[in-house]
């Protein structure tokens, strides 16, 4: 095996589906496959799918594995530049504009007279004001960076433009300050629960991956590698019962964390198997809608 470019983190895909292995993720081909292109390529990666299929869980087993620091934006009706690029701290801008008409009052600059506003100005708006946020934050850290957007269908699409103006160039401009221009380019993952179309202009500017539930195989490993003290019969058990109820026409199919603290719960219940009584018994904890629960406990067979 060849070592990575210069610049890059990987290897090659094995290396990125061997890596997030040790990390504990359970990745498929395609998952490590765009993630070694995002990092070659210098591209943000957006993942999409479900909620609850290990999209955010992604890009922090990245972060963990490349020994990175992640940087998170928590997406939200309402994030606007000041709460995802940067603002000013005005408190403090307020007390250094008192200070500065307390010091002339006083004397204190006797013979040099006030204070010029210019001057003021200068000093308030400097890196000693600012307040960075995450996307700010990234493009400013010579440490390496995996940043992560999450959830970004819930903010508007005005914020979605600024994103994108964002991660087209890896700069920002700060009127006061001048153009910050990333000194790297971070690894970027945008994730989506697909509450809302995504403008044509980010899926263009992104490499995208479809993240759906795990396949029984996949899951039972999940289990078998999250759930300490869990039999692999018992794991298999649990794979084809959320495997059977996601099939069912219910308004919120189970998670993978949810798949995990059943198994959880199974297991310190001693359960060495499950049957449909016991099923039903700890149906909520898979499902979190009384329609879905009654709907699941007529229709559900468990498979031995």
């Amino acid at each position: 095996m060849t070592g990575p470019a210069a610049g890059s983190r990987f290897a090659s895909v094995e290396d990125v589906h061997e890596r997030l292995g040790t990390a504990g993720y359970l990745a498929d081909p395609g998952i490590a496959g765009v993630v070694f292109l995002g990092d070659r390529l210098g591209k943000p990666v957006l993942v999409e799918g479900p909620a609850g299929t290990g999209k955010t869980q992604l890009a922090k087993s990245v972060a963990e594995m490349t020994g990175a620091r992640l940087i998170r934006l928590q997406c939200y009706e309402g994030l606007d530049e000041a709460k995802a690029l940067y603002e000013w701290n005005y408190r403090k801008q307020l007390l250094r504009i008192q200070a500065a008409r307390v010091a002339e009052e006083s004397g204190a600059g006797a013979g040099a007279g006030p204070a010029a506003w210019s001057d003021i100005e200068e000093d308030i708006f400097s890196e000693e004001f600012l307040l960075t946020r995450p996307l700010l934050e990234a493009i400013r850290a010579e440490d390496p960076v995996v940043l992560l957007i999450d959830e970004v269908d819930r903010v508007e699409v005005e914020t979605e433009a600024l994103l994108l103006e964002v991660l087209s160039d890896y700069q920002v401009s700060i009127p006061e300050l001048g153009t910050v221009t990333a000194t790297q380019v971070p690894l970027v993952f945008l994730t989506s629960n697909n509450t809302r179309e995504l403008s044509e202009a980010l899926k263009r500017r992104c490499l995208y991956l479809h993240v759906d539930y795990p396949d029984v195989e996949r899951e039972q490993q999940i289990v078998l590698a999250k759930v300490p003290g869990i039999s692999e019969h018992l794991a298999a058990q649990v794979a084809r019962v959320v495997r059977s109820i996601r099939r069912l026409d219910v308004k919120k199919p189970p998670s993978v964390s949810e798949t995990l603290d059943w198994a959880h719960t199974l297991v310190l219940m001693g359960a060495t198997t499950v049957d449909a009584a016991f099923v039903r018994e700890t149906m909520h904890l898979l499902l979190k809608y009384q329609t879905d629960i009654a709907k699941a406990s007529r229709e559900l067979t468990v498979e031995a």
